[in-house]
């Protein structure tokens, strides 16, 4: 009788457990709905809010971090003297100034309606040599004094300053050659050894002359370098590229790209690398190696559209001697191994380079 009677017991107690499971899961599935869901609602938000933040604050830190390293790179890079502190007599002061006012302002002297003689295209030496040929990176003087005289390839023979000098005159401002003892040659070396005094013999420091930029994977897509050359580079040298003449009538305000007016065939801007290094870190106007306004890509693009354009032509028979010390983007041959002149010019430029450093070994 006694374990009959605590049979009905252990069952309301197992039914009584069972009351107390089921609505502890209620309570539970309760809390969840009424606060675990509504907080979840709440925190997801302002979690993803959060490290948006985070992320944002990464990326201007990263920026930051960049901006103070090529800062600083900046810093490192070659800087012209100051020509109105330095320290020489009234004649040399003189000699350089005039020096410096040839490069700036050639078309005045040697343009087409130049008061010393009428030798260029009228086009300014500043129009490739920025600032009078002192900006870092912007096709300066930095390492002309340091490095020459010197053999170059292009001539085989060892250039001079004189040689230089007169290279860019027929060639960038397809005209004629200084004579060697003119009062504007003597001036122009005069001044462009002054930006180069401080550089030791033999030296190139950073930021001298043309930046190198790294090579295109693909060929130089022409169409493309059109559309930049419309968004970027029109506005003022026109979308005709025959650049915009100083009210004037005597120089350029902005120069020509291409046209009778423009640099030939035989000046180092016609190489694709020369022309795509130039403009990246110089175009358009108020582009610097710190601010850049172009990518890599479309810099060599550009190059590419530019070049296609016609230009004057100019006698380089004698040019490049020895063909296999041609540079890999010169576009005319004949060459020292079997690329085509289309691919010397616009690219792929790496199994060129390769056959070449190979062919060292």
């Amino acid at each position: 009788m006694i374990m009959e009677n605590q049979k009905p017991d252990k069952d309301r107690i197992e039914a009584g457990f069972k009351a107390i499971r089921r609505a502890m899961v209620l309570i539970q599935l309760l809390l969840v709905a009424t606060v675990i869901i509504p907080l979840y609602l709440y925190s997801v938000p302002k979690w993803d809010a959060y490290q948006k933040r985070l992320k944002e604050r990464e990326r201007i830190a990263a920026e930051m971090q960049k901006e103070a390293e090529l800062k600083k790179s900046y810093d490192a890079l070659w800087k012209a003297p100051d020509l109105d502190s330095t320290a020489v007599s009234a004649e040399e002061w003189q000699k350089l100034k005039y020096g410096r006012e040839l490069i700036v302002n050639t078309a005045y002297y040697l343009g087409p309606k130049g008061k010393v003689k009428a030798i260029t295209n009228g086009m300014n030496c500043q129009n490739c040599h920025l600032e009078g040929g002192s900006k870092p990176w912007g096709n300066n003087y930095g390492a002309v004094a340091s490095t020459y005289p010197k053999y170059r390839a292009r001539s085989g023979t060892i250039e001079d300053l004189t040689k230089r000098v007169n290279d860019c005159m027929e060639r960038s401002l397809n005209g004629k050659a200084l004579e060697e003892n003119s009062k504007e040659m003597i001036a122009m070396k005069a001044y462009i050894s002054f930006l180069g005094a401080r550089v030791n013999k033999g030296e190139k420091p950073a930021g001298s002359g043309i930046f190198e930029l790294p090579l295109p994977e693909k060929a130089l897509d022409t169409a493309a370098g059109h559309i930049v050359y419309l968004e970027k580079c029109a506005s003022c040298h026109q979308q005709n590229g025959q650049g915009v003449k100083a009210v004037d009538g005597i120089a350029y305000t902005y120069p020509p790209l291409w046209g009778p007016q423009s640099y030939n065939q035989g000046a180092g801007l016609f190489r694709m690398s020369r022309f795509a290094g130039y403009v990246r870190y110089n175009m358009p106007q108020g582009a610097s190696y710190l601010h850049p306004q172009i990518t890599e890509a479309e810099a060599w693009n550009l190059a590419g559209f530019v070049n296609s354009q016609p230009r004057p032509n100019a006698d380089i028979s004698a040019d490049w001697p020895k063909v296999e010390e041609k540079p890999f983007d010169h576009p005319f041959g004949p060459y020292a191994d079997s690329f085509t002149e289309s691919q010397h010019k616009y690219g792929p430029y790496k199994h060129i380079k390769e056959f070449y450093k190979k062919s060292k070994k």
